[in-house]
């Protein structure tokens, strides 16, 4: 999916919503433990339920991976059924992949090409020739990791190297990487004030946004400092939504919470 095509979902839906799909069986309603498949009809239902007010999900894959093959076929069913179905929708591989050369372009193949999702997360910790083979795909994006929501962010991110914070130097050095303009990047709802600055280096690039919810951050401060001209921003909920009911009425209950954020973004738009 290209840029601009995100950017028409996002005008045409009103939303810059991300669903985060990060299933765990214990949170699930236990009468999907009954089927053959609980992850993907879990996933399933949240789509159906939620497609109409979002423009992005993202699964974690550490929540499929934690469940060895059958839930590495669940990954697979459910970025196949939105793909088949909600074509429309942009993709998220939340994978936070980083090696060098020939390993990073077999981590780009195996969530780009085979399960043909439009991005998927990677670190920078090991710089450009860890990142750059994400982004020579044609129409698909790197969402890299800049400054992220956890406490231990501040071990590092927010350390001054030549009096300038790693973080800032970290997305001032990526733009100048080979087909930069895939580029997006990951900046936690929590570090709200530090959008200022980041919109002074990458203006136009479109944010990831985790943290709003369950994780403390605040919508209207991060719209106050994030937005671009084209909104630029996709904002994540995941626990907040999709576990908003552990009854049978899992489903409507996840689509008021998602209605919640979307009408909020609205205004936005």
């Amino acid at each position: 999916m290209t840029t601009q095509e995100l950017i028409t979902q996002i005008r045409k839906k009103k939303s810059f919503l991300c669903i985060g799909l990060d299933v765990d069986l214990n949170k699930i309603p236990e009468h999907l433990l009954q089927e053959e498949d609980p992850i993907f009809e879990f996933n399933k239902a949240i789509i159906d339920a939620t497609h109409h007010l979002c423009v992005a999900y993202k699964p974690n894959t550490a929540f499929y991976e934690a469940y060895g093959l059958k839930g590495w076929q669940s990954l697979e069913k459910t970025i196949t059924y939105l793909n088949s179905n909600y074509p429309e929708i942009y993709t998220i591989a939340d994978a936070k992949r980083g090696d060098i050369g020939n390993t990073s372009t077999m981590y780009a193949k195996a969530f780009l090409e085979d399960l043909a999702f439009d991005s998927v997360t990677v670190a920078p910790y090991m710089g450009k020739d860890s990142v750059e083979p994400f982004l020579a795909f044609k129409d698909k994006h790197t969402i890299m990791l800049a400054l992220t929501s956890n406490e231990g962010a501040f071990d590092f991110q927010t350390k001054k190297i030549d009096n300038t914070e790693l973080y800032k130097q970290v997305l001032e050095t990526s733009k100048g990487w080979k087909n930069s303009e895939n580029l997006m990047y990951v900046v936690g709802a929590t570090k709200a004030e530090y959008f200022k600055e980041i919109r002074k280096i990458v203006p136009n690039s479109f944010l990831l946004v985790p943290g709003v919810g369950a994780q403390g951050g605040n919508l209207q401060d991060v719209c106050k400092y994030g937005l671009s001209k084209d909104i630029g921003l996709l904002i994540n909920s995941s626990r907040g939504i999709i576990y908003a009911s552990k009854a049978e009425d899992f489903a409507s209950k996840a689509t008021l919470k998602a209605e919640e954020l979307q009408q909020q973004m609205a205004v936005f738009v």
